[in-house]
């Protein structure tokens, strides 16, 4: 099986609004930086989309440790809350809807496919593969504003 490391990171430009994500994964000495957004969405969408790309980006199940400056991703997998919100139907334990089911069920079937190890690093805290990410991420939230709110001519 194949060892891979991912790095990523999600931001948002306002909670809700324009969002982006972005990721690096690394294989031996090889990179690949992907990235995306959304014109209306929450960092934590952004944080799970990031994972989610990542992933979905492998050809064959692999052996992943994966960075993440989110705890709310980081807990929910290696304190393994995603296990309890499925066996629940996914909803939290006093038994309200869990937010962001649609990602939760999608990163749930990838967890099948991968054996994935979740390790937290502190953001915006100088390391260099995370603030690569960000800068990905949030480079995507400005294409978005552009696109939205473009500039006139002077």
């Amino acid at each position: 099986m194949d060892h891979i490391e991912i790095f990523t990171d999600g931001a948002c430009s306002y909670n809700p609004g324009p969002g982006g994500w972005g990721a690096i994964l690394k294989y031996n000495s090889l990179e690949k930086e992907i990235s995306g957004g959304d014109a209306s969405t929450t960092n934590n969408r952004m944080e799970l989309t990031a994972l989610i790309k990542a992933l979905e980006a492998l050809k064959r199940p692999c052996s992943v440790i994966a960075y993440s400056d989110s705890k709310y991703l980081c807990d929910a997998i290696s304190k393994d809350w995603i296990t309890n919100w499925k066996k629940n139907n996914w909803t939290k334990n006093n038994k309200k809807p869990l937010l962001n089911t649609d990602l939760w069920k999608r990163l749930s079937d990838l967890l099948k496919v991968h054996d994935v190890k979740l390790i937290w690093v502190k953001g915006h805290a100088g390391h260099p593969e995370n603030e690569r990410c960000d800068k990905l991420a949030t480079s995507e939230i400005c294409k978005l504003k552009n696109k939205m709110f473009p500039k006139k001519d002077e």
